[in-house]
């Protein structure tokens, strides 16, 4: 495949970043949308949704500093690099830390938690569709060994020093199988945004629809640097999604809402 998208003069543009900031900016808009229909201050979802972001890469940045600590006080150089570095341990840790600073910001801009998430989980879905896209270009996240007749098979020697990519094997496109789970995911989100029957729905949809892609698709991805659990029963990835399938399940419980104050005093 394509690890550089282009060059522009000596200066490499990695396909994965390209598409990593497409992704964000299609998810914004979308987000933009999605905050209209909620009812949504649109101005706040983008501020809220701008600081996730730059507090989601500055953890990835700094984790990947302090686990390659020794070989960049060496190599300076090497900083200019990391943006294409992908790991689903930084994934895990921007994640988190995108999350934590989404939590936050809603409360500062005074949002209610769930039907913010419910307008960010569509855009959020769409994001991870045309990030994996971006693996599969630069060979990030790629798949097992396999004979099927669309498989891909890796030869650019960037490939193997930015992602650890077999080259000249023929591999299971499983960064396509998860775009195009993730892009349905968003589609269904979009449409059922109008008839959610309880602030959290969509949000907990995209937990367990997220869940299930993540651990459906890692049956076709490569375990190296994956992790294992229960005697190499689960991988890194699909223990969390195990986690999202659960969080999923909890948002979508009905929740009673409160009587009046007249019927619960006749009651």
């Amino acid at each position: 495949m394509h690890p550089v998208l282009f060059h522009i003069g000596a200066i490499l543009v990695p396909s994965y970043g390209a598409a990593v900031a497409v992704g964000v900016l299609l998810a914004l808009f979308l987000a933009q949308h999605t905050a209209r229909v909620g009812a949504l201050d649109q101005a706040k979802v983008w501020n809220l949704c701008v600081v996730a972001l730059f507090v989601a890469l500055i953890a990835q940045r700094l984790l990947l500093v302090v686990l390659n600590m020794h070989d960049l006080a060496q190599h300076p150089s090497w900083l200019l690099t990391l943006a294409v570095v992908h790991h689903p341990l930084l994934t895990t840790a921007g994640s988190l830390a995108g999350a934590l600073a989404a939590l936050f910001s809603a409360r500062w801009f005074k949002l209610p938690i769930r039907q913010t998430a419910d307008v960010l989980a569509a855009p959020l879905a769409l994001g991870l569709a045309v990030e994996q896209l971006g693996a599969l270009l630069a060979g990030s996240g790629y798949g097992t060994e396999t004979n099927v007749r669309w498989a891909v098979t890796y030869v650019h020697p960037l490939a193997a020093l930015w992602c650890g990519t077999p080259l000249g094997v023929a591999l299971h496109p499983v960064q396509a199988y998860a775009a195009f789970a993730f892009l349905s995911l968003a589609v269904f989100l979009l449409v059922s945004q109008p008839a959610i029957r309880q602030p959290g729905d969509l949000a907990g949809l995209w937990f367990l629809g997220t869940g299930i892609s993540v651990y459906i698709t890692e049956l076709w991805r490569d375990t190296e640097g994956r992790g294992s659990f229960a005697d190499g029963a689960l991988d890194g990835p699909q223990l969390g999604a195990v986690v999202l399938v659960m969080a999923g399940a909890l948002l979508l419980l009905e929740r009673k809402k409160p009587l009046p104050l007249s019927e619960a005093a006749n009651g």
